[in-house]
């Protein structure tokens, strides 16, 4: 939910020696004798793409430098120099230098060894097809999201938990409570009912918290219906799509025409204790004995809050991607189950249609608001269109044409606004432009305006890469890095798909050999990917259940912020009840690699770093999946 801070006193710094899946933690080096490190992609390379490596360390010491890439048989695979600097990361680290593998193309498991000026050797890495690279860190994304399930479809084997958040199945509608100046602790005393009770029950916890939002639910479910529907089949999708779908339809009450938006208190005070004001196991909210008016009550009885009054329309950002969801149900459905899919078409008309299309307030997306923020709406109304036009394309409804001269419409729109962004949660332009491209009849013009925002999407990216020594396309001094990193990746694919340019495939390889190691840090930002990953991720189940089940690999496949500004890193956030957990790699700290203003730390308490989140592994399963596709 990436909270903006966890309103509890800090405990004294207590950072525990720990050893997740191989995980060494270990003691800092002076920066003036910082060794020569070798960054790659850990979690391997496609056997007929790009594949670049980088070599960080003194100037002088690589001068001269040069590498071998050896097989698992101690043979040399591939020799060369190592190419210009990229330029310089810190003062201990004042040369980047690429490595170009990409005459690399035979499958099998290598290690790159420095020769020359400098020694040094990188973790193992793989050269294989598409396919085998991808799918377990597909099947890895799919699994982090049963071990985020809510209610009574939890699933034991995942966590050794039971069922949770039961009162969720009754739960009561408040009105949106009111917040200090800084947006971060309620002022009510108490909440005011406006109506329920309601069944919110199921669903995702939205990160490390126990929040659900629809903002974010209905943007991973599109996610997750757009890759059952494009790219080949993941074990468990089907299903973990199904979890998640069922609980955004409670969110919509199609009667009154009433959408809800969150469940649970994210910022309370000192009267009203909210979700992130306790680190606890989540079935632990259901054994509170407490009454109306106690500290604790709205932690068990959690609070439902709605986008709208029945009477009222409804925030256009997420009216239009729950619409979106509802019509992608549809076209998933359409072939064998028409009658299903045709209730799916009627709901997501229904929302679609209860739009404000003239917002002349803030868009809604969670309580407060300052959890997520949104400026643009434009593109989830154009995805909406597209989807229910898709849709009823599939079920033969004579609406299709209608809602495609609206998808068009919305995308013109969104293109001539000031409000443009790049595919994350935020931002959703990329996937309608890309199905809105699929649509035939499309006429010229608006193709090419579509094709040209979709390149404007890279460009910026490539721009970036182009001035940052580890070729990474964001900012890596704000929120989200690694999410917008894959959105990237999924955004090239799509372009690549629609219009058969694949002048980005390279850029796009970059990119997630950036997030899966080829970094500054050397880390994965994907639990259980690669050689060294987070280990002590901010995250509430992972951090209890582990203790008490001895298992370290809970969130394999789950995305993590990554990198951010370093200055954020001053202060972590501790809990009574929080297993001190903190991994570095072996022989350094991870302060020795932080550069350019951008920090990373693995530990616990880091939420700015290493607090994963649904929408992230969303995103990184679609880039992976659309990569799959590529045969």
């Amino acid at each position: 939910m990436k909270p903006l801070s966890r309103f509890v006193p800090a405990l004294a710094p207590t950072v525990a020696s720990v050893v997740l899946a191989g995980s060494l933690v270990s003691c800092s080096v002076d920066d003036a004798a910082a060794p020569t490190v070798i960054r790659v992609n850990q979690a391997g390379y496609v056997t007929d793409e790009k594949k670049y490596a980088f070599v960080m360390g003194k100037g002088d010491v690589l001068a001269q430098a040069g590498f071998t890439v050896v097989d698992e048989r101690g043979h040399t695979a591939l020799r060369g120099s190592l190419g210009s600097s990229a330029g310089s990361w810190n003062a201990a680290y004042d040369t980047v230098r690429t490595i170009d593998l990409s005459a690399l193309r035979h499958t099998g498991t290598y290690r790159l060894r420095l020769t020359g000026s400098a020694g040094g050797q990188s973790p193992r890495f793989r050269v294989a097809s598409a396919r085998q690279l991808m799918d377990p860190l597909r099947e890895d994304s799919v699994r982090f999201f049963s071990t985020q399930r809510d209610g009574r479809g939890v699933l034991p084997e995942q966590t050794g938990r039971v069922a949770s958040h039961l009162a969720d199945e009754h739960a009561v509608v408040y009105a949106l409570p009111r917040y200090d100046s800084a947006g971060d602790r309620t002022t009510a005393m108490t909440l005011s009912k406006v109506a329920g009770p309601v069944d919110v029950s199921g669903g995702w916890f939205d990160a490390g918290d126990f929040l659900k939002f629809t903002h974010t639910a209905s943007y991973v479910v599109g996610l997750m219906l757009t890759t059952l529907r494009d790219t080949p089949p993941v074990p468990g999708l089907p299903a973990e799509a199904e979890h998640g779908l069922r609980w955004l339809d409670r969110m919509w009450d199609g009667s009154s025409g009433t959408l809800y938006a969150q469940v649970g208190l994210g910022a309370g005070n000192d009267q009203l204790r909210a979700d992130h004001d306790v680190w606890r196991l989540p079935e632990e909210d259901d054994d509170l004995s407490v009454r109306p008016g106690d500290r604790d009550y709205l932690v068990k009885n959690r609070p439902v809050f709605r986008v709208n009054a029945p009477s009222e329309s409804i925030s256009p950002n997420l009216a239009g991607r729950v619409a979106a969801a509802f019509a992608l149900a549809a076209q998933t459905q359409a072939k064998k189950h028409p009658a299903a899919a045709a209730q799916w078409l009627k709901k997501a008309a229904a929302v679609y249609a209860r739009a404000d299309t003239r917002p002349r307030k803030p868009l809604f997306t969670t309580t407060p608001a300052s959890f997520y923020r949104e400026d643009s709406w434009r593109d989830d109304m154009e995805w909406a269109a597209v989807e229910l036009a898709r849709a009823a394309a599939d079920l033969g409804d004579e609406r299709r044409s209608v809602w495609q001269r609206e998808a068009v419409d919305w995308a013109r729109s969104y293109i001539r606004s000031d409000v443009h962004g790049t595919l994350d949660v935020s931002d959703v332009s990329a996937l309608a432009h890309a199905d809105l491209l699929s649509t035939s009849g499309l006429d010229e013009d608006t193709a090419a305006k579509l094709e040209a925002d979709l390149r404007r999407q890279l460009d910026e990216g490539t721009r970036r890469a182009g001035h940052e020594p580890f070729g990474s396309g964001v900012v890596l001094t704000e929120f989200d890095a690694v999410p917008h990193t894959f959105g990237l990746v999924a955004t090239a694919e799509l372009y690549a798909r629609a219009t058969g340019d694949h002048r980005y495939d390279g850029f796009a390889a970059r990119q997630r050999g950036w997030a899966f190691g080829a970094n500054a840090w050397g880390t994965s930002f994907v639990i259980g990917a690669g050689a060294l990953y987070p280990h002590c991720p901010d995250h509430q189940v992972a951090n209890l259940a582990m203790s008490r089940t001895g298992r370290g690999d809970i969130l394999r496949g789950a995305v993590v912020n990554g990198p951010n500004k370093a200055e954020l890193l001053r202060h972590l956030d501790r809990f009574d009840n929080m297993r001190p957990c903190s991994s570095t790699p072996s022989g350094q700290q991870w302060s020795d690699f932080d550069g350019h203003g951008a920090g990373y730390l693995d530990d616990v308490a880091a939420w700015q770093t290493v607090e994963p989140a649904d929408d992230f592994t969303a995103t990184a399963l679609l880039a992976l999946s659309l990569r799959a596709r590529q045969m």
